[in-house]
């Protein structure tokens, strides 16, 4: 099989190089993405997929993600949005393939546990305060809830938001900071369980048909 030249494919917008994303150091903006040259390439396919489900425009927009979440695309809820936002890297309401690459890599089993905890902290706190309050943590369980199927009376759900406040919020400040929040999860650690999708460890496996040759080899990187 010969290999496809960058220039006979068409690429959707806000493609980027795989071979320089699978090398890409982090920045503050995002993780690193824990992928080979073949992986990303595979996450490529993935992503035009997904990107066409509704709109054709090699863009993932909000409806888009949600039918990849939830097989429909009106099932939204604060979660889902809260993930699509944080994927949204560049905030113009639209994922690109760069930011689709960055942002998984944190749900990669090899991601380190650190990013999970923070990308898991910035998913919570909704008002980007930097701090988690205690109406943002009933929002998401709420939110959580919902999502599971689950019907839970207030006073039950309250008493599960008390609970779980009182017990991340060592300061007794009313607000959970980052510190606070890693303390927390290290005693619960289920609370990061579906920060890693382990079908990205063979993600080339996966999805066989989605793999091409790539242009750059392994071991030039």
């Amino acid at each position: 099989m010969g290999c496809i030249s960058s220039k006979e494919v068409k690429h959707t917008p806000g493609y980027e190089d795989p071979a320089l994303l699978a090398k890409e150091t982090p920045c503050k903006f995002s993780y690193i993405p824990p992928f080979s040259v073949s992986e990303v390439e595979a996450l490529y396919e993935l992503f035009k997929k997904l990107s066409s489900s509704i709109i054709n425009d090699g863009l993932i927009h909000k409806e888009e993600f949600q039918l990849a979440l939830f097989r429909n695309r009106k099932r939204r809820n604060l979660f889902s949005d809260r993930i699509f936002d944080l994927f949204d890297l560049k905030r113009n309401g639209v994922i690109e393939f760069g930011e689709f690459v960055r942002s998984l890599g944190v749900f990669h089993p090899n991601a380190p546990v650190e990013d999970k905890i923070k990308f898991a902290f910035r998913l919570y706190d909704l008002r980007r305060t930097g701090f988690i309050e205690r109406e943002e943590l009933k929002e998401m369980v709420i939110a959580l809830l919902h999502e599971s199927d689950l019907v839970l009376s207030e006073d039950v759900i309250e008493t599960i938001v008390d609970k779980t406040f009182s017990d991340a919020d060592l300061k007794g400040d009313g607000k959970i900071d980052e510190d606070e929040w890693k303390q927390f999860v290290a005693k619960n650690p289920s609370l990061i369980k579906n920060m890693t999708l382990p079908y990205l460890k063979d993600i080339t496996l996966a999805f066989p048909s989605f793999v091409l040759t790539s242009e750059v080899e392994e071991s030039e990187i």
